[in-house]
């Protein structure tokens, strides 16, 4: 009798612990958190900046996943000047000749920057290798070369951060929709993506091979479950900033000097311009 109580206890305990994992983070909670992490990562820029720190990373996961909230959520706080977002397109004719990790090294960091990658080289091992736009040979060399690339990047000091937004079929599906309907987000829908929709199990395959070869001691994948995006942002900023050692280098708060007047200056009559109408 006491072990059916007790097993009976257990399993009101583990529904509790479900039913407050699946419960969506409060936004109040959210923003409260966001707002904490996005002062410690102008602390971190701070940081790297002082000591010629070259930060790079990489956001990799299904479409729809989150990487573009979450890399929004980053860059809002910091300096552009010090942090760049690389995501690029589908490479030219010319580029297809070169060595395929040439097109992304001349967006590696300087002393001092950080660099996130919206989507990288392992478009190869992703969307190349399903849609069929690489060949065999071009797919196993990548297998191949990829780890070794990735640990020249270390050993020369780069910072190497690798992301990868999970997000489950019904989630990515409800945020498909959602796409159609609303006109700010349709332009997130593209060719590709829809074509995505029918290679579930292609994509789960070749990001399983990826981590098979990729997922090295030198540099990691990190998974970042992402059916919530409020949550997926706060855990992947968090693990950004428990990555990297830094202390405080906030400068101290200014104190402004009185502004200077200039008498002898008269200023043009004001009809002279032209001026935005007042619509609002």
């Amino acid at each position: 009798m006491k072990s059916a109580k007790k097993n009976g206890h257990l399993s009101q305990e583990k529904s509790i612990e479900e039913q407050r994992a699946n419960k969506k983070l409060k936004k109040k909670v959210y923003k409260k958190e966001l707002s904490r992490l996005q002062v410690e990562l102008v602390k971190l820029q701070y940081w790297v900046k002082h000591h010629g720190l070259r930060v790079v990373i990489i956001f990799e996961g299904r479409d729809a996943a989150g990487k573009g909230g979450t890399i929004k959520r980053i860059v809002d706080s910091l300096n552009p000047r010090g942090c760049r977002v690389v995501a690029l397109g589908t490479p030219s004719d010319h580029e297809k000749t070169q060595w395929y990790f040439q097109r992304y090294v001349p967006h590696l960091p300087g002393a001092g920057e950080i660099v996130l990658f919206d989507r990288s080289w392992y478009n190869r091992a992703g969307v190349e290798r399903v849609m069929d736009f690489c060949t065999e040979e071009q797919y196993w060399e990548f297998m191949k070369s990829c780890p070794e690339f990735e640990r020249m990047l270390v050993r020369s000091g780069i910072i190497l951060l690798k992301y990868w937004f999970s997000v489950s079929d019904e989630e990515q599906e409800r945020r498909f929709q959602a796409r159609t309907i609303d006109p700010l987000k349709r332009w997130k829908l593209s060719p590709m993506d829809l074509e995505s929709r029918d290679k579930w199990v292609e994509y789960s395959k070749a990001k399983d091979e990826m981590f098979a070869h990729t997922n090295i001691p030198e540099a990691p994948w990190f998974t970042v479950e992402a059916d919530d995006k409020k949550r997926a942002r706060l855990n992947c900023i968090n693990h950004i900033l428990s990555k990297v050692s830094y202390e405080d280098m906030t400068p101290e708060p200014l104190e402004l000097p009185p502004r200077r007047t200039a008498s002898d200056y008269v200023r043009p009559p004001i009809n002279e311009q032209f001026f935005v109408p007042h619509v609002y």
